[in-house]
């Protein structure tokens, strides 16, 4: 079956191009401490191998974009660096990537009283200078914290889609057109709504498509099926990326589920899901990455799972997320969330902090708390002794 294509615009990146009627390109995110070369380098070569068209590395600091250097004199992937905080690092990673990843949400950490069109044209015209692309990642756990959701008469989608839009036409309106767009969230749901809206109102703009923390597989593959399939056969998208949380040497497995998604898509091999599993017990964790500060945040998220097992006819929402970057922010909509630090993980019940334990500690909290909630909703706790 030949898919039907947004006509979006052609946006190169080095050797691959996204959008303009090519190939749907699949992504994928190095999970390695980015100043650990030789594991990043192995990585990346690891994922090229699998298939990978495009190969993300989280740059957070000066020494990260060093090591990046000889990361690329390594290697002949197609780059793209992710951008955290501190936006002044594109030009120190522009020499040695091909695209450069930026949130919106995420411009207001740094240098405050500046406008953020002033960091926004900086960006573009290092990428300019260097030829590399843009990608404008919006995310719902770190939207522009200007935008709330009252503003958009409650429509929760409504600061999400403000933001890309806006990026978007001041892109347009200083001249630069290579670039791309994602809007994600961890609701395969929300997902398939606010693409579908961005894309009814730019076709022109190539998207890349991912449900952010989906989690475990095989459910964090699942979910992202259930969004890719409802878009992708409506034409929208042009780049995926698969978000697991796996160990590292399993990371090839974003790549391969990518693939098979498409080709399953491509061979009219989909599921037609009304029911998206939400109504009953709903765990997201983010993908393992570079920003991850113990590795133990793979093995918690999978206890995690198996512990709350007895809660999965209860319609409540655990986040476990790895890392002080995005946790903090991407837990305050879950009924429960963690996010994993150096030596310690911290809890919340909705945005309220309720304390950091140690890891061989946090599961019994969890458990209490999780039976607080199935009581507050009005169930009952089975299996809390």
């Amino acid at each position: 079956m030949e898919l039907r294509r947004n006509p979006t615009r052609a946006v190169r990146v080095g050797s691959c191009t996204i959008g303009g009627g090519h190939p749907i390109a699949v992504q994928s995110m190095t999970a390695t401490h980015t100043q650990d070369i030789d594991a990043t380098v192995a990585q990346v070569l690891d994922l090229e191998k699998a298939g990978a068209d495009v190969i993300r590395i989280a740059v957070d600091s000066p020494k990260d974009a060093a090591a990046l250097k000889e990361i690329r004199r390594q290697v002949k992937a197609n780059l793209s660096v992710d951008l955290q905080e501190n936006y002044r690092l594109a030009e120190q990673v522009a020499p040695y990537v091909d695209k450069i990843r930026y949130n919106p949400g995420h411009l207001y950490h740094h240098e405050r009283s500046k406008p953020w069109q002033e960091k926004v044209a900086y960006i573009a015209q290092v990428a300019k200078d260097h030829d590399c692309a843009l990608r404008v990642g919006v995310n719902c756990g770190s939207v522009d914290p200007a935008k709330k959701v009252d503003d958009y008469g409650g429509d929760e989608n409504g600061p999400l889609l403000a933001s890309a839009f806006e990026h978007c036409e001041y892109l347009d309106s200083i001249g630069f057109t290579r670039y791309v767009v994602s809007i994600k969230d961890s609701d395969p749901k929300n997902v398939i709504e606010v693409n579908k809206r961005f894309a009814l109102q730019r076709p022109d703009i190539p998207l890349h498509l991912g449900v952010t923390e989906a989690g475990l597989p095989p459910d964090g593959i699942i979910k992202t099926r259930i969004a890719f399939e409802q878009l992708i056969s409506q034409g929208i998208g042009d780049t995926i990326r698969v978000s697991l949380t796996v160990p590292n040497n399993r990371k090839h497995e974003e790549i391969e589920a990518g693939r098979k998604i498409l080709a399953d898509i491509a061979a009219g091999r989909v599921r037609s899901f009304v029911d998206f599993g939400l109504d009953t017990l709903n765990i997201i964790s983010c993908p393992s990455c570079s920003r991850v500060e113990n590795e133990a945040f793979i093995d918690l998220a999978q206890q995690v799972k198996e512990m709350t097992a007895y809660a999965k006819d209860h319609k409540i929402t655990i986040a476990v997320m790895g890392c002080r970057v995005n946790g903090p922010g991407e837990t305050d909509d879950a009924d429960l969330g963690l996010w994993c630090g150096p030596n310690h993980v911290n809890l919340k019940k909705g945005p309220v902090e309720l304390g950091h334990f140690k890891y061989d500690e946090i599961l019994p909290r969890l458990r209490q708390e999780l039976d607080l909630v199935i009581a507050e909703k009005g169930g009952q706790a089975l299996a809390s002794s």
